[in-house]
Protein backbone atom coordinates (compact mmCIF):
# COMPACT_ATOMS: atom_id res chain seq x y z
CA UNK A 1 0.00 0.00 0.00
CA UNK A 2 1.36 3.42 -0.95
CA UNK A 3 1.80 5.95 1.82
CA UNK A 4 2.00 9.48 0.40
CA UNK A 5 1.03 12.64 2.19
CA UNK A 6 1.61 14.98 -0.74
CA UNK A 7 0.99 18.65 -1.34
CA UNK A 8 -2.04 17.90 -3.49
CA UNK A 9 -5.07 17.34 -1.32
CA UNK A 10 -8.25 18.88 -0.17
CA UNK A 11 -7.64 19.35 3.55
CA UNK A 12 -4.88 20.47 5.84
CA UNK A 13 -2.46 23.37 5.99
CA UNK A 14 -1.63 25.57 3.02
CA UNK A 15 1.76 24.79 1.55
CA UNK A 16 3.79 26.26 -1.26
CA UNK A 17 5.75 24.15 -3.69
CA UNK A 18 8.68 25.93 -5.31
CA UNK A 19 10.53 24.63 -8.33
CA UNK A 20 12.58 25.98 -11.24
CA UNK A 21 10.81 29.21 -12.09
CA UNK A 22 9.90 29.88 -8.47
CA UNK A 23 6.56 29.37 -6.84
CA UNK A 24 4.47 27.41 -9.31
CA UNK A 25 1.81 25.69 -7.25
CA UNK A 26 -0.14 26.27 -4.07
CA UNK A 27 -2.24 23.51 -2.56
CA UNK A 28 -3.36 22.00 0.70
CA UNK A 29 -1.03 19.52 2.34
CA UNK A 30 -3.40 16.68 2.73
CA UNK A 31 -4.34 13.16 3.44
CA UNK A 32 -5.15 12.48 -0.21
CA UNK A 33 -2.91 9.94 -1.89
CA UNK A 34 -1.92 11.13 -5.37
CA UNK A 35 0.67 10.44 -8.02
CA UNK A 36 0.57 13.64 -10.06
CA UNK A 37 -0.48 17.28 -9.75
CA UNK A 38 -1.85 19.35 -12.63
CA UNK A 39 -1.59 23.13 -12.34
CA UNK A 40 -2.54 25.49 -15.17
CA UNK A 41 0.01 27.98 -13.85
CA UNK A 42 2.89 25.52 -13.78
CA UNK A 43 5.78 26.64 -15.98
CA UNK A 44 8.28 23.90 -15.31
CA UNK A 45 9.00 20.71 -17.21
CA UNK A 46 6.02 18.35 -17.49
CA UNK A 47 6.70 15.26 -15.42
CA UNK A 48 9.24 16.88 -13.10
CA UNK A 49 9.28 15.22 -9.70
CA UNK A 50 8.25 17.52 -6.84
CA UNK A 51 8.33 15.63 -3.58
CA UNK A 52 6.37 12.44 -4.14
CA UNK A 53 4.31 13.73 -7.08
CA UNK A 54 4.98 14.65 -10.69
CA UNK A 55 3.97 18.11 -11.93
CA UNK A 56 2.09 18.87 -15.16
CA UNK A 57 0.50 21.89 -16.80
CA UNK A 58 -2.20 19.94 -18.68
CA UNK A 59 -4.51 17.08 -17.78
CA UNK A 60 -3.71 15.14 -20.94
CA UNK A 61 0.04 15.21 -20.30
CA UNK A 62 -0.52 13.77 -16.82
CA UNK A 63 -2.72 10.98 -18.22
CA UNK A 64 -0.23 10.26 -20.98
CA UNK A 65 2.46 9.50 -18.41
CA UNK A 66 0.21 7.66 -15.98
CA UNK A 67 1.78 4.40 -14.89
CA UNK A 68 -0.67 2.76 -12.55
CA UNK A 69 -0.41 -0.74 -11.17
CA UNK A 70 -3.15 -3.35 -11.54
CA UNK A 71 -5.69 -2.89 -8.79
CA UNK A 72 -4.33 0.50 -7.77
CA UNK A 73 -5.64 3.80 -9.12
CA UNK A 74 -3.28 6.37 -10.58
CA UNK A 75 -4.49 9.54 -8.88
CA UNK A 76 -4.15 12.92 -10.57
CA UNK A 77 -4.96 15.98 -8.49
CA UNK A 78 -6.05 18.99 -10.57
CA UNK A 79 -5.65 22.52 -9.25
CA UNK A 80 -8.27 25.20 -9.73
CA UNK A 81 -8.22 26.59 -13.26
CA UNK A 82 -9.71 26.20 -16.73
CA UNK A 83 -8.07 23.44 -18.75
CA UNK A 84 -9.01 24.10 -22.36
CA UNK A 85 -8.04 20.79 -23.88
CA UNK A 86 -9.53 17.67 -25.42
CA UNK A 87 -8.80 14.88 -22.96
CA UNK A 88 -8.69 11.15 -23.74
CA UNK A 89 -8.36 8.57 -20.99
CA UNK A 90 -6.98 5.46 -22.66
CA UNK A 91 -5.41 3.82 -19.61
CA UNK A 92 -7.23 1.86 -16.89
CA UNK A 93 -7.38 2.82 -13.21
CA UNK A 94 -7.06 6.58 -13.68
CA UNK A 95 -8.61 8.90 -11.07
CA UNK A 96 -9.02 12.67 -11.49
CA UNK A 97 -9.70 14.75 -8.38
CA UNK A 98 -10.32 18.46 -8.64
CA UNK A 99 -9.48 21.07 -6.03
CA UNK A 100 -12.85 22.81 -6.44
CA UNK A 101 -15.84 21.45 -8.36
CA UNK A 102 -16.87 24.79 -9.79
CA UNK A 103 -13.38 26.16 -10.41
CA UNK A 104 -11.54 23.07 -11.69
CA UNK A 105 -12.85 22.93 -15.25
CA UNK A 106 -11.93 20.63 -18.13
CA UNK A 107 -13.48 22.10 -21.26
CA UNK A 108 -13.40 22.13 -25.04
CA UNK A 109 -15.69 23.78 -27.59
CA UNK A 110 -16.07 21.25 -30.41
CA UNK A 111 -19.48 20.32 -31.79
CA UNK A 112 -20.30 17.58 -34.28
CA UNK A 113 -19.64 19.96 -37.20
CA UNK A 114 -16.28 21.22 -35.91
CA UNK A 115 -13.34 20.13 -38.07
CA UNK A 116 -10.61 18.04 -36.50
CA UNK A 117 -6.88 18.14 -37.29
CA UNK A 118 -7.57 16.27 -40.53
CA UNK A 119 -10.24 18.78 -41.62
CA UNK A 120 -12.99 16.25 -41.05
CA UNK A 121 -16.01 16.85 -38.79
CA UNK A 122 -15.65 15.36 -35.34
CA UNK A 123 -19.22 14.09 -35.42
CA UNK A 124 -21.13 13.36 -32.23
CA UNK A 125 -18.89 10.38 -31.45
CA UNK A 126 -15.69 12.43 -31.58
CA UNK A 127 -16.49 15.88 -30.23
CA UNK A 128 -16.35 15.09 -26.50
CA UNK A 129 -14.30 17.27 -24.18
CA UNK A 130 -13.34 14.26 -22.06
CA UNK A 131 -13.53 10.73 -23.45
CA UNK A 132 -13.07 7.67 -21.24
CA UNK A 133 -11.98 4.58 -23.17
CA UNK A 134 -10.71 2.32 -20.36
CA UNK A 135 -11.98 0.66 -17.20
CA UNK A 136 -12.04 1.76 -13.56
CA UNK A 137 -12.01 5.50 -14.26
CA UNK A 138 -13.02 7.85 -11.47
CA UNK A 139 -13.62 11.61 -11.36
CA UNK A 140 -14.41 13.71 -8.31
CA UNK A 141 -14.97 17.35 -7.47
CA UNK A 142 -14.55 18.96 -10.90
CA UNK A 143 -16.45 20.26 -13.93
CA UNK A 144 -16.43 18.70 -17.40
CA UNK A 145 -17.88 21.09 -19.96
CA UNK A 146 -18.43 21.57 -23.65
CA UNK A 147 -18.32 25.29 -24.34
CA UNK A 148 -19.66 25.25 -27.89
CA UNK A 149 -21.74 28.44 -28.05
CA UNK A 150 -25.13 26.93 -28.76
CA UNK A 151 -27.00 30.09 -27.82
CA UNK A 152 -25.07 32.35 -30.22
CA UNK A 153 -25.40 29.84 -33.03
CA UNK A 154 -29.13 29.39 -32.41
CA UNK A 155 -29.65 33.16 -32.56
CA UNK A 156 -28.40 33.32 -36.16
CA UNK A 157 -31.03 33.46 -38.94
CA UNK A 158 -31.85 30.03 -40.31
CA UNK A 159 -30.58 31.06 -43.76
CA UNK A 160 -27.26 32.35 -42.38
CA UNK A 161 -24.49 30.31 -44.08
CA UNK A 162 -22.48 30.48 -40.85
CA UNK A 163 -25.23 28.86 -38.81
CA UNK A 164 -24.16 25.36 -37.74
CA UNK A 165 -26.76 22.64 -38.16
CA UNK A 166 -25.11 19.75 -36.33
CA UNK A 167 -24.94 21.25 -32.84
CA UNK A 168 -24.39 18.08 -30.83
CA UNK A 169 -21.62 18.99 -28.38
CA UNK A 170 -20.59 16.25 -25.94
CA UNK A 171 -18.91 17.10 -22.63
CA UNK A 172 -18.28 13.51 -21.47
CA UNK A 173 -18.22 10.30 -23.49
CA UNK A 174 -17.81 6.73 -22.26
CA UNK A 175 -16.74 4.32 -24.98
CA UNK A 176 -14.61 1.31 -25.84
CA UNK A 177 -13.69 -0.75 -22.78
CA UNK A 178 -14.97 1.82 -20.30
CA UNK A 179 -16.58 -0.01 -17.38
CA UNK A 180 -17.10 0.58 -13.64
CA UNK A 181 -16.65 4.33 -14.07
CA UNK A 182 -17.50 6.55 -11.09
CA UNK A 183 -18.36 10.26 -11.10
CA UNK A 184 -18.79 11.85 -7.68
CA UNK A 185 -19.61 15.50 -7.05
CA UNK A 186 -18.97 16.29 -10.71
CA UNK A 187 -20.65 18.93 -12.85
CA UNK A 188 -21.35 18.13 -16.52
CA UNK A 189 -22.37 21.14 -18.59
CA UNK A 190 -23.46 21.54 -22.19
CA UNK A 191 -26.56 21.87 -24.36
CA UNK A 192 -27.34 19.13 -26.86
CA UNK A 193 -25.89 15.68 -26.04
CA UNK A 194 -23.97 16.66 -22.88
CA UNK A 195 -23.35 13.11 -21.62
CA UNK A 196 -22.79 10.26 -24.09
CA UNK A 197 -22.75 7.17 -21.86
CA UNK A 198 -22.17 4.47 -24.45
CA UNK A 199 -20.16 1.66 -22.86
CA UNK A 200 -20.09 -0.50 -19.75
CA UNK A 201 -21.38 0.37 -16.31
CA UNK A 202 -21.20 3.83 -14.79
CA UNK A 203 -22.23 5.43 -11.50
CA UNK A 204 -22.97 9.13 -11.06
CA UNK A 205 -23.60 10.36 -7.52
CA UNK A 206 -24.19 13.88 -6.25
CA UNK A 207 -23.61 15.25 -9.76
CA UNK A 208 -25.13 18.16 -11.66
CA UNK A 209 -25.90 17.50 -15.33
CA UNK A 210 -27.16 20.30 -17.58
CA UNK A 211 -28.44 20.35 -21.15
CA UNK A 212 -31.58 20.55 -23.24
CA UNK A 213 -31.80 17.97 -26.05
CA UNK A 214 -31.10 14.28 -25.36
CA UNK A 215 -28.45 15.39 -22.90
CA UNK A 216 -28.09 11.99 -21.24
CA UNK A 217 -27.91 9.36 -23.97
CA UNK A 218 -26.29 6.13 -25.08
CA UNK A 219 -26.18 2.40 -24.37
CA UNK A 220 -24.47 2.22 -20.95
CA UNK A 221 -25.88 0.66 -17.82
CA UNK A 222 -25.70 3.85 -15.78
CA UNK A 223 -27.06 4.89 -12.39
CA UNK A 224 -27.69 8.53 -11.49
CA UNK A 225 -28.06 8.67 -7.71
CA UNK A 226 -28.88 11.90 -5.85
CA UNK A 227 -28.12 13.96 -8.93
CA UNK A 228 -29.54 17.30 -10.06
CA UNK A 229 -30.56 17.22 -13.72
CA UNK A 230 -30.99 20.70 -15.16
CA UNK A 231 -32.93 21.51 -18.34
CA UNK A 232 -31.74 24.73 -19.97
CA UNK A 233 -34.54 24.95 -22.56
CA UNK A 234 -37.38 22.84 -23.95
CA UNK A 235 -36.27 19.39 -25.00
CA UNK A 236 -35.66 15.84 -23.79
CA UNK A 237 -33.71 14.57 -20.79
CA UNK A 238 -32.68 11.03 -21.79
CA UNK A 239 -32.28 9.21 -25.07
CA UNK A 240 -31.27 5.64 -24.22
CA UNK A 241 -30.18 3.10 -26.81
CA UNK A 242 -30.00 0.00 -24.62
CA UNK A 243 -29.23 -3.27 -26.35
CA UNK A 244 -32.28 -5.52 -26.49
CA UNK A 245 -30.35 -8.33 -24.77
CA UNK A 246 -29.49 -6.12 -21.79
CA UNK A 247 -31.91 -6.13 -18.90
CA UNK A 248 -31.04 -2.64 -17.69
CA UNK A 249 -30.10 0.75 -19.11
CA UNK A 250 -30.37 4.05 -17.20
CA UNK A 251 -31.61 4.31 -13.62
CA UNK A 252 -32.25 7.83 -12.36
CA UNK A 253 -32.88 7.45 -8.64
CA UNK A 254 -33.43 9.84 -5.71
CA UNK A 255 -32.67 12.73 -8.03
CA UNK A 256 -34.09 16.16 -8.90
CA UNK A 257 -35.23 17.29 -12.35
CA UNK A 258 -35.12 21.09 -12.34
CA UNK A 259 -35.17 23.93 -14.85
CA UNK A 260 -32.34 26.41 -15.24
CA UNK A 261 -34.61 29.42 -15.07
CA UNK A 262 -38.08 30.85 -15.73
CA UNK A 263 -37.43 30.85 -19.49
CA UNK A 264 -37.99 27.08 -19.49
CA UNK A 265 -41.72 26.80 -20.06
CA UNK A 266 -44.03 24.52 -18.12
CA UNK A 267 -44.52 21.15 -19.79
CA UNK A 268 -41.84 21.80 -22.41
CA UNK A 269 -39.42 19.00 -21.44
CA UNK A 270 -40.00 15.27 -21.93
CA UNK A 271 -38.52 12.67 -19.61
CA UNK A 272 -37.02 11.12 -22.70
CA UNK A 273 -37.36 9.32 -25.99
CA UNK A 274 -35.92 6.07 -27.37
CA UNK A 275 -32.85 6.38 -29.58
CA UNK A 276 -32.10 3.85 -32.33
CA UNK A 277 -34.87 1.61 -31.09
CA UNK A 278 -34.29 -0.88 -33.88
CA UNK A 279 -31.64 -3.34 -35.04
CA UNK A 280 -31.07 -5.00 -31.67
CA UNK A 281 -31.93 -1.98 -29.51
CA UNK A 282 -34.74 -1.79 -26.96
CA UNK A 283 -34.23 1.44 -25.02
CA UNK A 284 -34.50 1.28 -21.21
CA UNK A 285 -34.72 4.00 -18.54
CA UNK A 286 -36.34 4.14 -15.12
CA UNK A 287 -36.94 7.26 -13.01
CA UNK A 288 -37.22 6.12 -9.40
CA UNK A 289 -38.27 8.38 -6.52
CA UNK A 290 -37.38 11.59 -8.34
CA UNK A 291 -38.75 15.09 -7.79
CA UNK A 292 -39.76 16.96 -10.94
CA UNK A 293 -40.40 20.64 -11.56
CA UNK A 294 -43.14 22.12 -13.74
CA UNK A 295 -41.07 21.93 -16.94
CA UNK A 296 -41.68 18.17 -17.22
CA UNK A 297 -44.45 17.30 -19.67
CA UNK A 298 -47.60 15.60 -18.39
CA UNK A 299 -47.18 13.21 -21.30
CA UNK A 300 -43.78 12.21 -19.96
CA UNK A 301 -42.34 10.34 -22.93
CA UNK A 302 -42.29 10.92 -26.66
CA UNK A 303 -41.01 9.29 -29.82
CA UNK A 304 -37.86 9.86 -31.82
CA UNK A 305 -38.58 9.53 -35.52
CA UNK A 306 -40.67 6.32 -35.69
CA UNK A 307 -39.35 4.89 -32.42
CA UNK A 308 -42.30 4.78 -30.01
CA UNK A 309 -41.96 4.86 -26.19
CA UNK A 310 -44.51 2.09 -25.72
CA UNK A 311 -42.39 -0.26 -27.83
CA UNK A 312 -39.42 0.26 -25.49
CA UNK A 313 -38.76 0.03 -21.74
CA UNK A 314 -39.35 3.50 -20.34
CA UNK A 315 -40.75 3.72 -16.82
CA UNK A 316 -41.10 5.80 -13.66
CA UNK A 317 -42.05 5.13 -10.07
CA UNK A 318 -42.50 7.33 -7.02
CA UNK A 319 -42.24 10.63 -8.90
CA UNK A 320 -43.05 13.75 -6.87
CA UNK A 321 -43.44 17.47 -7.49
CA UNK A 322 -45.58 19.46 -9.91
CA UNK A 323 -43.81 17.81 -12.85
CA UNK A 324 -45.03 14.40 -11.71
CA UNK A 325 -48.59 15.13 -12.80
CA UNK A 326 -49.40 12.60 -15.48
CA UNK A 327 -51.98 12.34 -18.21
CA UNK A 328 -53.57 9.05 -19.26
CA UNK A 329 -50.75 8.27 -21.69
CA UNK A 330 -47.99 8.76 -19.10
CA UNK A 331 -49.81 6.59 -16.59
CA UNK A 332 -49.09 3.59 -18.83
CA UNK A 333 -45.38 3.90 -17.99
CA UNK A 334 -45.76 3.96 -14.20
CA UNK A 335 -44.51 0.82 -12.44
CA UNK A 336 -46.32 -0.93 -9.63
CA UNK A 337 -44.59 -1.21 -6.25
CA UNK A 338 -43.83 -4.86 -6.96
CA UNK A 339 -42.34 -4.11 -10.39
CA UNK A 340 -40.25 -1.27 -8.96
CA UNK A 341 -38.40 -3.62 -6.59
CA UNK A 342 -36.44 -4.99 -9.53
CA UNK A 343 -34.78 -1.64 -10.30
CA UNK A 344 -32.17 -1.34 -7.59
CA UNK A 345 -28.69 0.15 -7.96
CA UNK A 346 -27.18 -3.27 -7.31
CA UNK A 347 -29.24 -4.94 -10.02
CA UNK A 348 -28.61 -2.30 -12.66
CA UNK A 349 -24.85 -2.41 -11.98
CA UNK A 350 -24.87 -6.22 -11.96
CA UNK A 351 -23.55 -6.57 -8.44
CA UNK A 352 -20.74 -4.00 -8.72
CA UNK A 353 -20.64 -1.77 -5.62
CA UNK A 354 -19.34 1.67 -6.67
CA UNK A 355 -19.36 2.94 -3.08
CA UNK A 356 -16.51 0.63 -2.09
CA UNK A 357 -13.08 2.34 -2.03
Amino acid sequence: MRVKQIVCGLFGLLAVVAIGFGQVSQAYAASIDCDAVVDANYEGRNGAQVGDAKMYSTVQSAIRHAAGRPGHPYVIYIKKGEYNEKVNVDKPNVTLIGEDRDKTIITFDACAATLDANDKPYGTVGCGSLTVKSSNFRAENLTIANDFDYVANDAKPKDDPDRIKNTQAVALKLEGTSDTAVFKHVKLTGWQDTLFADAGRAYFVDCIITGHVDFIFGSSQAVFNKCTIVSREHGYVVAPSTAANKKYGFLVINSKLVKEGPNVKDGSVYLGRPWHAWNGVNSETVYMNCSMDTHISKKGWTKMSKDLPEENRLYEYGSTGLGAKADEYRQKFVLTAEQAKEYSIKNVLEGWDPEKP
